[in-house]
């Protein structure tokens, strides 16, 4: 088969693979029918993950069909339709069963992310999944794969992440940094819990608009003022949430700085180096700051929200290619400013 392979930072190449096999009696194989490249792959190949090694396949996202199973699978068959979750959950140890899949101690890592990163990925034509029984989903004939693919991750990590971490509450104010397909799926699932202004912040005019579009209140385009604009919306005192959805020290940093007194600063983005922050002030503010892996143990009621149309998630998907013109599909996700790309769908 052929897949999207590491060779290192700012390197990659889509080649000639051997098709992957059961290696476990929980396996599952699945045919990609559908993928997308997330941020997160972009940080992979910038370096910023060094665990991801030269030589694995890339990728954590995808909708296929089950191809073949282990013996002791007993959830799914072959032929079925399903979501690949970007989380592997043993579904034994201590923290999938406190309903915290993210640190899986199923393998040396300790963590459920191991698609595309401690193994091989969804950027092919095949992937294996380990522990299929509770790291798939079935998936309903009348949902398309253009809405399924954004449930592997994006909306999961948007709402956990973002919104339930975040402790946002009816009537609440909140700031996005950053209208990516992360934060905009922030954005989205804000409106299950009733925020009354929601803030979208980014450098990106095509992203504002579509944050609109996603549920957006108001839209600022970020510049030295920005914090100030914020406080003019929200009565001078800022946000009672303020999501991070970028991975960068300044807008980890601008976050901190829109909250107001015993607000909450919820960090989505993923950081590839330290960031220096105000404790000093956020300290006699009481703020509180989360972090952290998505569990995607909302996948199955975010999936039903798609399913009733309660959430749009297909347009999270701007622009579509075939799986093997993946390199362009990079490329335009990588410029997505340029490109007015959210999210690129790639076909089988």
């Amino acid at each position: 088969m052929k897949a999207l392979v590491y060779k290192g930072p700012g390197k990659k190449a889509w080649e000639e693979v051997p098709n992957p096999e059961i290696l476990h009696p929980t396996d599952a194989i699945v045919k990609i029918d559908t993928t997308t490249i997330c941020g997160t792959d972009l940080h992979i190949l910038g370096g910023d993950v060094p665990a991801v090694t030269e030589g694995r396949i890339l990728g954590h996202e995808g909708v296929g069909h089950v191809i073949a199973v282990g013996d002791s699978v007993t959830n799914f068959k072959v032929g079925d339709r399903v979501i690949v979750s970007c989380i592997s959950k043993c579904g034994v140890c201590e923290f999938c069963q406190k309903g915290f899949p993210d640190h899986c101690q199923s393998n040396e890592a300790g963590v459920g992310w191991i698609l595309g990163h401690m193994i091989d990925g969804t950027l092919a034509e095949q992937v294996r999944v380990p522990f299929a029984d509770g790291s798939l989903h079935h998936l309903p004939d009348h949902v398309t794969d253009e809405q399924a693919v954004f449930l592997s991750d994006s909306l999961p990590t948007g709402y956990e992440v973002g919104v339930l971490a975040g402790q946002v509450r009816p009537g609440d104010t909140v700031a996005v940094v950053g209208a990516g397909a992360v934060g905009l799926s922030s954005i989205l699932t804000t409106s299950l819990w009733g925020a009354s202004k929601v803030i979208a912040i980014d450098t990106n005019e095509f992203r504002l608009e579509k944050a609109l579009e996603f549920g957006a209140t108001d839209a600022i385009l970020s510049d030295e003022n920005t914090r100030e604009k914020v406080l003019a919306l929200t009565d001078g005192l800022g946000v009672d949430v303020a999501m991070e959805a970028v991975g960068y020290p300044e807008t980890l940093q601008l976050a901190a700085s829109l909250v107001r007194p015993r607000g909450h600063i919820a960090n989505l983005g993923v950081h590839g180096k330290p960031v220096e922050l105000p404790l000093d002030t956020m300290w006699i503010g009481n703020y509180t700051l989360t972090m952290g892996l998505v569990d995607a143990t909302s996948t199955a009621t975010l999936l039903k929200m798609v399913a009733s149309g309660k959430l749009p998630s297909e347009k999270m998907g701007t622009h579509e290619f075939k799986l093997d013109e993946i390199e362009k599909a990079w490329d335009v996700f990588e410029n997505s400013a340029k490109e007015r790309a959210l999210k690129v769908v790639l076909k089988a």
